[in-house]
């Protein structure tokens, strides 16, 4: 089994395509890419890869539905079982940090969500807005408030029901720190400068727009897309809902506002998978030491 991953922007795809066509299949671990209907602004691999190379995991949602890392490490877990019976390689490929954390050491003591508790802390995020329940947050569990997003809406209410159920805040439980029984990756972490990680955001961002963001996020609200649909929490999605509501915004604008929040995701991102152990940092061009990792861990 391999983990590949990176920031935003960092050519995870493109390496897909020039060392990993035969003998792998690819579970995605890309929050966006699960969803139908948002493939410009998720990056979501062309119909050709996908051809080329078995992907699991994508267009398995609706925009409006949730999606829960517990789901993720299940259907991957399902995923990685039918590949390994195919006699081919799995490579969990994305740049969704905590996938990535809860694959490998699985999934916090943290209570099952209670669906009544649940139902009434949604209500309270849909009348006081999203920015209360990260202050809430803020005050009640610090630390979780940290790492969450403000514009993240399903781990914000799951994390002010576990709260409300428990009284204890979510970062009070603990995370296995040991790997999963059977969990055994070469982790390969994709980087770049600063400068030329930066660079690459911009020009993929202008690359978006140039192959139909806009007409995308038309198609969506046309089927109904509301702000709070989790699909829509992304970055490259909810900067459009931003504009709804300030009229100076056009097209330069909402791109500036995207390529900023890339920019501080990648960013965040990296920090996170900084603190999955043995990762083998390397440029995404060094195709020679990536694949003497392969032939070094017999994933070749």
């Amino acid at each position: 089994m391999i983990f590949l991953f990176g920031p935003t922007g960092v050519g995870k795809t493109a390496l897909l395509k020039r060392l990993f066509s035969t003998n792998y299949s690819v579970i995605n671990a890309d929050s966006k890419q699960i969803y139908r209907h948002l493939d410009i602004g998720s990056a979501k691999p062309s119909l050709e890869l996908m051809e080329q190379i078995p992907h699991y995991l994508i267009d398995i949602k609706e925009p409006h539905e949730p999606f829960s890392v517990g789901e993720f490490v299940k259907l991957a877990d399902e995923a990685c079982r039918e590949i390994e019976g195919q006699n081919r390689i799995p490579i969990v490929c994305g740049g969704t940090a905590y996938y990535f954390k809860h694959f490998y050491y699985g999934l916090p003591t943290s209570p099952k969500s209670n669906p009544a508790i649940r139902k009434l802390i949604a209500q309270r995020v849909d009348e006081k807005g999203l920015e209360w329940a990260h202050d809430e947050l803020k005050r009640i569990d610090p630390p979780s408030a940290e790492k969450i997003h403000p514009a993240d809406r399903y781990r914000l209410t799951r994390a002010l029901e576990v709260y409300e159920e428990t009284g204890k805040p979510l970062s009070s439980f603990t995370l296995p720190t040991q790997a999963r029984q059977g969990i055994e990756p070469l982790i390969i972490g994709l980087t770049r400068a600063k400068e030329e990680l930066q660079r690459r955001i911009e020009e993929r961002v202008e690359e978006m727009f140039e192959a139909g963001l806009e007409e995308e996020i038309e198609r969506l609200l046309a089927a109904g897309a509301q702000k709070e649909w989790p699909a829509m929490q992304g970055i490259g999605y909810r900067e459009f809902f931003v504009a709804q509501e300030d009229s100076t915004m056009g097209r330069q604008e909402i791109a500036n506002l995207i390529v900023r929040n890339s920019r501080r995701y990648a960013k965040r991102q990296m920090t996170f998978f900084k603190s999955l152990p043995n990762v083998n940092w390397v440029h995404p061009d060094d195709e020679e030491t990536i694949n003497t990792l392969l032939k070094r861990e017999g994933n070749s």
